[in-house]
């Protein structure tokens, strides 16, 4: 749970990286090791992550005291089961990846590995995480026909912003500089495989994140990035890699996907009954949208399904935080 800038004597940094139990903080410009004060782990309190400020108090003869994380302005969530499968609740719980940017650079490669639905369920996602979302299509020198490819995710929503480039040779790149501004925090999501490392380290203009080669026999990625780090540019913009996934769950994110979705919740809102199924109502205008063409099928069908999705993982959650309740009375 975050909590407000109360501490007088508290100095403020930023988490810049994490490695197991350490946190780096950066402050003043200088790399401070940094570790958790008692009542994080004694009342179970949400621990920091990449990009998070907090409050510490400052050791100068070793390791300083994080005692409190100020109040995020954006984050990303994903679902943490705690070793469970997806359908067991008990330890549902939702993870922060990365809190306080501004952009999202969402990056899907256009090889064997593009999928549609993935980039929709990260746009939703990160506005739920109040992020703007930024879709990064990565490998345009292995497609004959990018352009087609950016035309369909520009047509997923009029908040998403769509750029098409290599960076293995640099092609596209020059676009992303409007982005790259003093003080603007980037964070990089996409699945393992679509050339993250490599397109960071086209825009750092060195080799600050490893890389690996695609496995030939099914076109995907090794996981290559470990661990979560902030990468401060020379003109003071910041990017914060993420490790690749193969999917990305969803947590509670209906406003998400309402904002990617606005077309369909205003027809939604125009049917004769608020609780309109869409099925079979008369006066239902996503279903005469749907019959005369000017919503599509698999548009509408895709909507649907992250809001499954979407639900199914709020009522988890609410399940898990029930138990946790009543384990606390017993």
């Amino acid at each position: 749970m975050n909590r407000e800038m109360n501490h007088i004597n508290a100095d403020i940094g930023r988490i810049c990286e994490i490695q197991k139990n350490s946190f780096i903080i950066k402050f003043e410009g200088r790399k401070l090791l940094g570790k958790l004060k008692g009542n994080f782990y004694n009342e179970k309190l949400e621990v920091p992550v990449i990009g998070d400020y907090v409050e510490f108090q400052y050791n100068p003869m070793g390791e300083s005291i994080i005692s409190a994380i100020c109040e995020r302005r954006s984050e990303l969530r994903r679902p943490d089961q705690g070793g469970h499968a997806i359908g067991y609740v008990k330890n549902m719980q939702e993870q922060v990846m990365v809190a306080n940017f501004d952009y999202v650079f969402i990056v899907a490669s256009l090889n064997d590995n593009y999928n549609f639905n993935r980039i929709a369920r990260y746009v939703s996602i990160t506005l739920q995480g109040k992020g703007i979302p930024v879709v990064i299509l990565t490998k345009t020198d292995l497609c004959s026909n990018p352009g087609r490819y950016a035309r369909e995710v520009e047509e997923l929503s009029d908040r998403v912003r769509v750029h098409t480039v290599s960076a293995l040779y640099g092609i596209g790149l020059d676009e992303l500089t409007e982005y790259l501004r003093p003080g603007v925090t980037i964070a990089v999501l996409g699945s393992s495989g679509v050339g993250k490392s490599t397109l960071v380290n086209a825009i750092v203009g060195e080799e600050v994140m490893k890389t690996s080669e695609i496995r030939e026999a099914d076109d995907k990625g090794r996981h290559t990035t470990s661990h979560r780090e902030m990468i401060e540019l020379s003109n003071g913009a910041v990017i914060i890699d993420t490790p690749g996934m193969r999917e990305l769950g969803m947590c509670d994110v209906g406003d998400g996907i309402d904002e990617t979705f606005s077309d369909i919740v205003e027809l939604v809102s125009m049917c004769r009954f608020r609780d309109c199924r869409h099925d079979s109502e008369p006066g239902c205008a996503v279903k005469k949208a749907l019959e005369d063409g000017s919503l599509d099928r698999k548009r509408y069908e895709l909507y649907m399904g992250l809001n499954e999705e979407s639900n199914h993982a709020a009522k988890m959650k609410s399940i898990a935080k029930m138990r946790k309740q009543l384990k606390k009375r017993s």
